[in-house]
């Protein structure tokens, strides 16, 4: 748990007792972070200790680091959404309440998703170099904070007539890919926040990453680039798609980096790999949609109801 992204945390752990208590559940031990831990460090320690769950409640940040502790153990993760910007809560639906990812813990749907891997850390949702990093970089923590999500506007308006990367891209060891673009993205899900859908045939667990190459170079551009995807074409305006299991991506200079919504060090490369249906996830039954997608008014009903 961040302490920091929790409004009310007395409220919160009695909530969150409570609700075990009534389905039976143990008392479950809290693991607060750090500003020199963000999750990962508690999350390897709550495995340690024999945990069969691990509930990661916070945003972004939080959850990538519980995600790289957890890949490959076994341990069910299950998402409680706080803060403004957690992807993989957005692409579960669950909003920013955590009653609502209690619920689909107690449910009891798992799936074994696909992790993204780029040295010793791991993302599920996107991994991203360039245009999407410096939007986050430059969306301030009092905008989101006030206005959530589409804060983030704000920060891609001050991007969109930025200078193009000069960037090779390979996919699978194949040949480099020469291309100027204003950022690379890739993913194993396909929803963005506000419910917009990048990357349309994402699947999360079929061992492959899906690569978006997106190459505007005007405000024209742009506009043809939003309207193709908010309409779903299936063939996007300056937006290249390809699957891999493996893809590097290689910049002349150092650009802003991101995993899952949290910005990482700048860098001139990202080499990202795949590990096929390592992490075991909390997700909603019946989890229907590729995307893992679903209706959270409806989880939300279940749990008024009990």
């Amino acid at each position: 748990m961040n302490p920091a992204k929790v409004a009310d945390l007395d409220h919160f752990r009695r909530t969150t007792r409570s609700t075990l208590t009534r389905a039976g559940w143990p008392e479950p031990a809290w693991y607060e972070t750090t500003p020199e831990d963000t999750g990962r460090g508690q999350a390897k320690k709550a495995v340690a200790e024999g945990a069969e769950l691990v509930f990661a409640c916070g945003g972004d940040g939080t959850v990538t680091a519980v995600v790289t502790a957890l890949t490959g153990t076994g341990v069910a993760l299950a998402v409680l959404p706080a803060g403004t910007g957690n992807l993989l809560a957005a692409n579960l639906g669950l909003g920013t309440d955590p009653a609502t990812g209690l619920q689909v813990a107690l449910e009891g749907g798992r799936r074994k998703i696909d992790v993204g891997v780029i040295g010793d850390q791991c993302f599920v949702v996107m991994a991203g170099m360039g245009f999407d990093a410096m939007m986050l970089q430059d969306t301030s923590e009092r905008a989101k904070r006030r206005i959530g999500w589409p804060a983030y506007l704000f920060g891609a308006a001050k991007h969109l007539l930025d200078r193009p990367m000069r960037v090779r891209i390979r996919l699978d060891g194949g040949a480099p890919m020469p291309r100027r673009a204003q950022t690379v993205i890739v993913g194993n899900v396909g929803r963005l926040q506000g419910g917009v859908r990048l990357l349309k045939r994402a699947v999360p667990d079929d061992g492959r990453l899906n690569v978006a190459i997106v190459s505007p170079n005007n405000l024209v551009h742009w506009a043809w680039l939003i309207a193709g995807v908010a309409s779903r074409r299936e063939r996007v305006p300056r937006m290249e798609t390809y699957t891999a299991s493996r893809v590097e991506i290689y910049s002349n200079h150092a650009q802003p980096r991101q995993l899952d919504g949290d910005l990482i060090a700048a860098g001139k490369a990202m080499k990202i790999s795949v590990r096929h249906k390592a992490l075991l996830l909390c997700v909603p039954q019946p989890d229907a949609d590729p995307d893992l997608a679903y209706d959270a008014r409806a989880v939300a009903k279940r749990a008024e109801a009990r």
